[in-house]
């Protein structure tokens, strides 16, 4: 039995990376004219004009093809942004800087795009960047990523909201005593 490509494995080959994308951008097509529940596997397939069981050696299904968009739009953003996490400082504020133009930007699609899976892709980046000794490193990387994800989802329904950066530094103030306090 041949063994799935896990979509966050990292990889070179050209064939596999035009697979992925074409996947996505056919998910993302779907998704600007209907409703995620009512993408079937098929339809995504025949969008990217690719067949069914090339979509499934790269998804296990269309929810791991929806984290895997998602994940890849929000990686873009922080790389536009030029945002580097060498060290803890500021990582939160970039983090949170990265979810608020992601929402911003998500404005084409569907509401359930701007509220599904990005949550779980901020965990990953939120987990790698420190945590008091002693703390629950996944309870506490949750936590966060749920908070930023809530306080920037918040911003984005407020009218005449404030700069994406001085909602990401209050981010900052009020998600860091979570992260970097959780031990105690």
């Amino acid at each position: 039995m041949a063994q799935l490509l896990q979509p966050e494995a990292e990889t070179t080959d050209p064939r596999i990376l035009r697979s992925r994308r074409m996947l996505m951008e056919a998910l993302a097509r779907l998704l600007s004219k209907k409703e995620f529940a009512d993408i079937s596997v098929q339809e995504i397939a025949d969008e990217a004009t690719l067949n069914r069981a090339t979509f499934y050696l790269h998804y296990a299904d269309k929810n791991a093809l929806l984290q895997a968009m998602t994940e890849s739009r929000f990686r873009d953003l922080i790389d536009r942004r030029a945002i580097t996490f060498t060290n803890c400082n500021g990582a939160l504020r970039a983090i949170a800087l990265g979810v608020c133009d992601y929402l911003a930007e998500s404005t084409g699609c569907p509401t359930q795009l701007s509220r599904m899976a990005l949550e779980g892709s901020i965990i990953p980046i939120v987990a790698r960047h420190g945590m008091a000794p002693g703390a629950d490193a996944s309870l506490a990387a949750t936590t966060a990523a749920w908070a930023i994800f809530g306080a920037a989802r918040r911003w984005f329904q407020t009218p005449n909201r404030i700069l994406a950066e001085e909602m990401a530094a209050r981010i900052e103030t009020m998600v860091s005593p979570i992260l970097f306090g959780a031990s105690q």
